[in-house]
């Protein structure tokens, strides 16, 4: 048995926007997804791509996926990794993929000398919040994610000069 954490390739676009639909249902929250195959490819793989994609691999089949972007930290005054979604497939959880992905992503800002890898939970994800804390990870419950976005982004959008 061996396990691969890789980049996606071009031509996976729809691999990465099932990963995303298996993760909107797992999470209750298949009503939100929007997203297309060809703005997920747009997005990983168009000329200026600012979202990034690895896949992980359970002897050669895709069986989970991390997409993150870059932040950054106005007083570490360096870049960082958003995790925008991690995701492995119930049949092969337990086999140290999540670990790898995260692992992987540490790297990426090891190597580029970002300052941290952060990303949300929701609040009733018990076994995530066990897993990420186990990594290492703080929850950071003294801050609330902020989101303005439909006809609010639109209405506040209207006040701009």
């Amino acid at each position: 048995m061996s396990q691969k954490i890789r980049r996606a390739n071009p031509d996976e676009a729809g691999l990465v926007l099932s990963f995303i639909r298996e993760l909107a249902e797992y999470e209750k929250l298949s009503h939100e997804v929007e997203a297309t195959e060809a703005m997920i490819a747009d997005a990983l793989f168009g000329d200026d791509p600012r979202l990034f994609c690895a896949i992980a691999e359970w002897n050669g089949e895709p069986v989970g996926f991390a997409v993150w972007f870059l932040n950054f930290s106005t007083f570490s005054g360096r870049h960082g990794i958003y995790l925008e979604d991690l995701y492995v497939r119930p049949s092969h959880r337990g086999k140290g993929l999540g670990k790898a992905l995260l692992a992987y992503l540490a790297k990426e800002c090891v190597a580029n000398g970002w300052s941290r890898l952060q990303w949300s939970v929701l609040d009733w994800n018990a076994p995530s919040i066990a897993f990420y804390k186990s990594l290492g990870a703080v929850m950071m419950d003294d801050w609330t994610v902020c989101r303005v976005n439909g006809s609010a982004l639109a209405r506040l959008a209207e006040k701009a000069p």
